[in-house]
């Protein structure tokens, strides 16, 4: 909430207000005067070329070290019935915070006397960059990017997205996005059965989002685990297969890894949904349809997860055989010697007839 100040435009700065808007003035700085404390016209300087020849050689001049201001510049556009006009707040760092804090209480009034309808932009800067021509598209361009959005926000967005215009009815097929199934092409087949076969040890597997069907990316028919991080894309998400040929505890494995990588943001939110929503159907058909026995699944955002001491620890968990036994909790302190309670003599029970 906004306090005002009190201090109103002088007669001087009104009279200007109304004669300043038929194109003649191209922008004018207006400050507070001392003593009064009203708002002040300042200089001003006529329309030379186009509003974007003009904006920096006559604002960038009229802004001083120190001294807080408003200017007002007006652009070639109307609306409203007038010019449309851009409010700039100059404050710099190093200004009294007296001054600084006067200014901005103080903004709202300037806006509802010159006419808030006639405003199209405001901005506010402490520095030059931040009120020169190239700040001004800097903030029109920040101010027309869609608002933020949390991962479970752009998930719900992305799925009303895909339900428009799918038509419902008795006979139509019900999919859901927790399990979308997309088929494997001919070469990616061809390369998992390989694989499950030991002809291959790694095998990347790539949703082709506008085909809708998975497509090999690559194989390697030896590959250590040093070299596994390297083919993890950074921008891209893949499914991948690796046969990890290990000994541990005097025995060899071949343990099969799948490994579902997804860079985070780096993809667009319809890639991670798909990636996401297609990773269980995926699995289930290499299990069961391609007779691939998994030994452990994977999630990971970047490849340089991927080492050696990782991949033992998902592999072979440590178990934990010296647990501690179960503490019995102490009793409050002080609290005297332990008292057995007895019937007494007349109660039934206590050998008496």
């Amino acid at each position: 909430m906004s306090h005002q100040t009190g201090i109103t435009a002088n007669e001087d700065l009104l009279d200007f207000f109304s004669t300043c808007r038929n194109g003649s003035v191209r922008v004018f700085r207006i400050t507070i005067q001392d003593g009064t404390e009203a708002l002040q016209l300042g200089e001003w300087h006529p329309a030379h070329g186009s509003w974007e020849d003009d904006y920096d050689p006559l604002v960038l001049p009229l802004l001083k070290e120190k001294q807080p201001c408003y200017l007002l510049f007006r652009l070639d556009s109307e609306a409203h019935g007038g010019y449309e006009w851009v409010l700039i707040s100059w404050s710099p760092d190093d200004s009294p915070v007296r001054e600084k804090m006067l200014y901005a209480s103080t903004k709202a009034t300037l806006r509802k006397e010159f006419g808030a309808t006639q405003i199209r932009d405001e901005i506010f800067g402490t520095v030059h960059e931040d009120v020169s021509l190239d700040g001004l598209h800097r903030h029109r361009k920040s101010a027309s990017a869609p608002v933020p959005l949390t991962l479970r926000e752009e998930e719900i967005q992305e799925i009303k997205k895909q339900e428009v215009g799918v038509d419902i009815g008795v006979d139509s097929k019900h999919q859901t996005m927790a399990g979308i199934s997309f088929p494997l092409v001919t070469e990616a087949l061809d390369a998992v059965q390989e694989f499950t076969k030991g002809n291959l040890q790694y095998v990347q597997l790539m949703i082709d989002t506008s085909a809708e069907e998975v497509q090999l990316a690559g194989t390697q028919r030896t590959l250590a685990v040093t070299g596994l991080p390297g083919h993890i894309p950074d921008s891209e998400a893949r499914y991948h297969l690796y046969r990890y040929d290990h000994n541990y505890e005097g025995d060899f494995f071949h343990s099969v890894l799948f490994i579902y990588s997804m860079p985070g943001y780096a993809c667009p939110i319809k890639e991670r949904m798909l990636y996401s929503s297609s990773k269980n159907p995926i699995t289930h058909l290499l299990e069961n349809g391609l007779n691939l026995a998994i030994s452990k699944k994977l999630e990971i955002g970047e490849g340089t997860e991927l080492t050696e001491e990782y991949l033992l620890d998902e592999i072979h968990p440590k178990r934990n055989l010296h647990r501690p036994k179960f503490a019995k909790p102490k009793g409050p302190a002080n609290r005297g010697a332990k008292r057995l309670t007895r019937p007494p003599k007349d109660s039934p029970g206590n050998g008496d007839s």
